[in-house]
């Protein structure tokens, strides 16, 4: 990605937190397991000294005003990912995921999809998260750095596709990939013969056909727990949906 997306809106929301939606929540909770959440609260504290934020691929950079005139330059690096063709294959089988980013939304379950083909949406340990500051106090998580971040995770409420931007792709170079891509598994057009105007709504003659029919593949067992906003609960600093998530899956299998 040549050019850096700017993020328009870097003015922190008046009396609201810093993060709204499950994007910016999942984002703050991967950073609090390594940052730790003390740190992390003075960075939320201190968002509002982020004077510009750009994402491009692997490198979110700022400007966050300090003690001296000039304000200080951050970096926020990431890991280069290799695995882009698996990943954008995994987003395409899956027809609704697949669908959705086509239509605009980034769903929740691009999560699971990363995670499945071995690869963290978000930083999980210091080492997949580089960070670097030109401030005399840089020590690794300096305030700039941490109000960076949390200002990061507040611009991921208003686009949510600067996410996979970080990562290495573009909301336009995701789509574009992803209708490139051919409709296979569970993406796939229903087999048998196509179907025809007349006599669509006439019942079918006799139990025999009906078990011809090919039958409807299951919901996911976690499916609602996919589809509704989480509960404002956590367990071990968890959401309560991730907690119930492999519970859920292994009741269906």
């Amino acid at each position: 990605m040549a050019r850096p997306i700017r993020v328009r809106k870097v003015t922190p929301r008046a009396d609201a937190p810093a993060a709204e939606t499950f994007w910016s929540r999942r984002f703050l909770t991967a950073l609090a397991g390594f940052v730790g959440t003390a740190a992390l609260a003075r960075g939320v504290a201190a968002r509002d000294r982020v004077l510009r934020l750009d994402v491009r691929a692997y490198e979110v950079t700022g400007l966050v005003q300090g003690a001296r005139e000039e304000p200080y330059q951050v970096t926020l690096g990431l890991p280069e990912i290799e695995g882009w063709d698996e990943i954008e294959g995994e987003l395409a089988r899956r027809a609704v995921v697949r669908a959705r980013i086509l239509g605009g939304e980034l769903p929740r379950e691009v999560e699971r999809v990363f995670a499945d083909c071995g690869v963290p949406l978000f930083p999980e340990s210091p080492e997949d998260l580089h960070v670097m500051c030109d401030c005399p106090d840089w020590g690794g998580s300096c305030d700039h750095a941490l109000a960076a971040l949390a200002m990061l995770a507040e611009a991921f409420d208003d686009d949510p596709f600067l996410i996979p931007a970080w990562n290495g792709r573009t909301a336009d170079e995701l789509k574009t990939a992803l209708r490139r891509r051919p409709r296979t598994d569970d993406a796939a057009e229903p087999e048998g013969p196509p179907l025809r105007a007349e006599g669509f709504w006439t019942p079918p003659s006799g139990l025999a056909a009906l078990r011809e029919r090919t039958p409807t593949p299951p919901a996911p067992p976690d499916l609602l727990l996919t589809l509704l906003d989480p509960p404002d609960v956590r367990v071990r600093r968890r959401h309560l949906t991730d907690v119930l998530a492999p519970v859920y899956r292994a009741l269906g299998d």
